[in-house]
């Protein structure tokens, strides 16, 4: 059986990825951020007050990389960390003014990328195609955990 990469699935998934972020690197350098940090904004947009391993858990990144974009972040001014009352050792991250005024540009950036890379895409095609890939990353991610506790 030979592989052939031009139609593997994973290559087309990998280059979305780079041309996105690409992209995003491109919208986000005057505001001193890139395709690294933009994803822990939106996961603190939605859920503000979350611990960096809570986070890392959710995004399925590994602790190094979070503590480099939270750390990215805060020195840009983005968030800021405050000490957690209930145990002292957890420091919880919370959005500053500055990431708030942000917010609804970065929103645009993300729909922006979003109309260019389905502009001629059915809806009932965007929502399969988004079905397919939960699907895959499912299979992916189910494969993963098996082989972790094996």
């Amino acid at each position: 059986m030979s592989i052939d990469n031009k139609e593997s699935i994973g290559r087309w998934i990998s280059l979305l990825h780079r041309y996105g972020n690409v992209y995003i690197n491109e919208q986000l350098k005057e505001y001193n951020l890139g395709a690294g940090q933009y994803q822990f904004l939106a996961v603190l947009y939605q859920n503000e007050g979350l611990s960096q391993d809570e986070i890392a858990c959710l995004l399925k990144m590994d602790k190094g990389t979070t503590a480099r974009a939270i750390t990215k972040l805060e020195k840009e001014g983005y968030v800021e960390r405050k000490v957690f009352s209930v145990d002292k050792r957890i420091k919880k991250l919370y959005l500053t003014e500055k990431a708030h005024a942000f917010e609804s540009k970065l929103t645009s950036i993300l729909v922006g990328w979003k109309n260019i890379i389905t502009k001629d895409l059915s809806v009932d095609e965007q929502e399969y195609a988004l079905k397919l890939l939960r699907k895959i990353s499912l299979n992916a991610e189910g494969f993963l955990e098996k082989t972790k506790n094996n």
